[in-house]
């Protein structure tokens, strides 16, 4: 059968859609200047008012002499802005499948490809997670053109470069990594091609962090941050004209930023928008409560087993009265604790959530005082933790502080002084051994250490 004959491209590109098993899936038969076609689309990706449009001008103003060719007939008589052609019906298939309108023509070798495509989208309101006191109040989307476009805003360089590739064996997910091409790292970027390349797994319905994982096949289970994540186009914008790599993944409003460090995840958007002075004291603030945050209550624990080494400054700390329960399971009770009243609260609606949070507090205070559950002190200390947990961005960082905390308590509990001593070395070293992506140590400037960018970590410049 001539592969030109539209009976012969419409069952190979049904047998490929399967569109009497999927109501969503829609062929659209028509004539275009008496010859037979079809526009193939996914109901709810195509707008129907321009579609409606393109039909119409094609029973109008299309003649014979115009379907001479395929791409006569692209280049003058589709009336839209983004047209492109394929003669690889394994293309075509994915590309009607993301949202693109196909259509066949009697006589064409090449299935015409018609970007029409919308999706369902919220307002690129600022991010929940990820707010700020000055600035823009805009975010990303699960939509990765609109992300993308959101950058171009910010960026009206010819050097940027946003390039488009695809993961994922079935879900075929679009991922688009953006950089800037005369400060990139170019060894870093081939690398990180390479890698999403050569992704076997299925799909990436997890979005960005399924790409992570992904691309650190190895070190999955290391619960450190492998990259910066953030929902502002502004703070992406601002690590990519440093020469750093974004990556946006379709159905995600994260992009990925990378390589990076624990500086950089430390970082935040109002460090820059406001004054040098003030944003080097929040930063400042934020490394000082986050340093405290994984030290303090294995400090205090080491404080109650040795009472003899505490100043007579500090003997306050000190406990007096014997506890039902050994203080250290005291505050993994309350480590615990705490992450239930949080996952209870993201599942709760939210005409329960107040109810809720009043109930936690009371049973997380007074009550479990009263009980012989906890000490006056421990739910202090926690509390301190707890708060300081938020004064950082990243939640995976604030994950990976709270493991290293609880396992300080336990080396300090079960060995002392010499527990807490090389439970805090292995700590250290975890953290210096961890390699990003480009190969440098997670505490890098300060590990290798490099004093002038450390200065740059540290001191907001201009």
């Amino acid at each position: 059968m001539d592969n030109t004959s539209f009976k012969y491209q419409r069952e190979k590109l049904n047998n490929s859609l399967h569109f009497d098993k999927s109501f969503d899936l829609v062929e659209r038969q028509i004539k275009i200047a008496n010859k037979k076609a079809a526009l193939y689309f996914v109901d709810g990706f195509i707008k129907d008012d321009i579609m409606e449009k393109i039909i119409e001008f094609f029973y109008k103003n299309v003649k014979e002499e115009d379907v001479e060719s395929v791409e006569k007939f692209k280049a003058g008589f589709v009336p839209y802005v983004e047209v492109d052609t394929t003669e690889d019906f394994e293309k075509a298939t994915t590309m009607i499948l993301s949202g693109v309108c196909g259509l066949l023509v009697d006589g064409f070798e090449k299935v015409i490809l018609i970007d029409s495509r919308t999706y369902p989208q919220r307002d690129t309101s600022e991010p929940e997670n990820d707010k700020v006191i000055f600035g823009s109040r805009d975010g990303f989307v699960e939509t990765m053109v609109l992300n993308t476009a959101l950058i171009r805003r910010r960026i009206r360089s010819g050097d940027l470069r946003v390039e488009a590739m695809q993961a994922g064996t079935k879900s075929k997910t679009d991922i688009a990594i953006c950089y800037m091409d005369s400060k990139v790292d170019k060894v870093l970027l081939k690398k990180l091609k390479d890698r999403i390349n050569s992704i076997t797994q299925e799909s990436l319905t997890m979005s960005s962090q399924s790409l992570v994982e992904a691309i650190y096949p190895h070190r999955w289970f290391n619960p450190m941050p492998k990259v910066k994540s953030t929902e502002r186009p502004d703070t992406t914008s601002n690590s990519i004209l440093k020469g750093n790599i974004a990556i946006i993944v379709d159905n995600s409003p994260v992009a990925l930023i990378l390589p990076t460090s624990v500086f950089d995840i430390l970082e935040e958007a109002d460090d820059y928008y406001f004054s040098p002075i003030t944003g080097t004291y929040l930063r400042l603030a934020r490394y000082m409560i986050t340093f405290i945050s994984l030290f303090l209550t294995p400090v205090w624990l080491l404080l109650l087993q040795n009472p003899s080494i505490v100043p007579k400054a500090l003997e306050f700390t000190l406990i007096d009265e014997a506890q039902n329960i050994p203080i250290v399971l005291q505050l993994i009770i309350i480590e615990i604790g705490i992450d239930g009243l949080r996952l209870a609260s993201l599942n709760t609606p939210n005409s329960l959530t107040t109810p809720l949070s009043i109930i936690g507090a009371i049973a997380l205070s007074d009550f479990s005082v009263q009980a012989g559950w906890c000490s006056y002190e421990a739910i202090l200390y926690m509390a301190f933790v707890t708060v300081a947990n938020y004064t950082q961005p990243n939640y995976e960082l604030g994950y990976t502080i709270k493991f290293s905390r609880i396992f300080l308590l336990l080396m300090t509990y079960f060995f002392n002084i010499i527990g807490f001593v090389a439970g805090g070395i292995i700590v250290l070293l975890t953290a210096i051994c961890n390699r990003t992506l480009s190969g440098k140590s997670y505490l890098y400037p300060l590990f290798p250490f490099n004093p002038k960018k450390l200065v740059k970590k540290i001191i907001r410049m201009r």
